[in-house]
């Protein structure tokens, strides 16, 4: 049997914790870390409510962008200062590096920082794609009218999240499991169920080569700039799945076909937010450090999760995981894979 597994998915995805020292602050990943240097950086403040900040090698640094907010793209030139080998460098900021503060930074690999033009939709793009591990960052300046946009990654992407950088617009998610896929979206900075409106994603689903975009501003604003991230699922490294609630503490189980090492999930039906789990600030079962994406509220303590060699189990009965009868969305990426490129069944660290 062939099969087509990433084995190191630290390779591609790190969690770090790190507590601010309100200097100019060189943060380190711990010796497990997969040796990369990180393209993608979401940072949150933990032990207090603050903004999220997420900033990319293509946009550039001190470019920030906040999932908890609608606001254009702001230039904070004490926030991240450099994309380094084995980790960032941040400034002063009291949001990113407070003295004393404790925060989380979840880091994604791309390219490395190197982008390409390309033409393969009717908007020419710039792309940072990582074909291996599906991920890719891509800007562009929108036209106002139904168009593609070339992604690089080679495969169809599953899940797409879009910002427009140049105005106060709300962020856009696109997820094929959504209960009629790309025909409807959802939005990161809030609690608000699908959106069922064609002018985002323009009723289409993502292909091998393009994404395509509708005439909405959040989207698609004329000769304004939008950043896009696009995931494909790779096996071994990443779901972007969907299950139904039972209301129960003895909730469903998602197979992912991998050990969970982060999960963000979404309600697509009733107001809840983004709910993230991850393995490093919560390193047993059941996961229970929560931070939604959409709010700036500190983490929180509440069982939500026990990651397995294979998936996730839901164990909060509660309405932001586990609404009963309801579809949630989710994004995963992993731990270790359940099976490793030779086949063979891989030991729970």
């Amino acid at each position: 049997m062939a099969y087509t597994t990433i084995d190191d998915p630290s390779a591609y995805f790190h969690t770090q914790l790190f507590t601010g020292t309100g200097s100019e602050l060189s943060v380190t990943n711990d010796a497990n870390a997969g040796d990369f240097k990180p393209d993608w950086i979401w940072i949150k403040q933990r032990n207090a409510a603050t903004d999220h900040g997420v900033f990319d090698s293509t946009r550039g640094v001190t470019k920030n962008l906040k999932t908890n907010k609608s606001d254009a793209e702001s230039t904070e030139v004490q926030s991240v200062k450099t994309f380094n080998t084995d980790g960032f460098t941040l400034g002063t900021s009291g949001d990113y590096n407070g003295s004393s503060d404790t925060h989380v930074a979840w880091q994604w690999k791309a390219n490395g920082g190197t982008t390409s033009s390309n033409s393969d939709g009717s908007i020419t793009s710039t792309v940072q794609a990582n074909t291996t591990a599906g991920f890719s960052i891509i800007t562009y300046t929108g036209t106002g009218s139904n168009a593609t946009i070339g992604h690089g990654l080679g495969s169809a992407p599953t899940m797409v999240i879009v910002k427009n950088r140049s105005s106060a617009e709300h962020w856009m998610v696109g997820h094929h499991k959504n209960s009629n896929g790309f025909q409807s979206s959802v939005f990161l900075n809030l609690t608000a169920g699908k959106d069922t409106d064609a002018v985002y994603f323009n009723n289409t689903a993502p292909t091998s080569t393009v994404i395509s975009i509708g005439t909405n501003d959040k989207i698609n604003h004329s000769s304004e700039n939008h950043v896009m991230y696009a995931f494909a699922e790779k096996q071994g490294y990443s779901k972007f799945g969907s299950y139904t609630g039972n209301g129960n503490a003895d909730g469903p189980f998602i197979y992912t076909g991998f050990a969970p090492a982060w999960v963000m999930v979404k309600n697509t039906a009733s107001a809840i937010g983004w709910v993230i789990q991850d393995n490093t600030r919560s390193s047993t079962n059941p996961r229970n450090k929560r931070l939604f994406a959409n709010i700036t509220d500190a983490e929180a303590t509440d069982t939500d999760f026990d990651f397995l060699s294979n998936g996730f189990k839901l164990r909060n009965s509660g309405n932001t995981p586990n609404k009963s009868g309801e579809v949630y969305i989710y994004m995963a990426f992993a731990e270790h894979p359940f099976v490793s490129s030779e086949g063979v069944p891989v030991t729970a660290r």
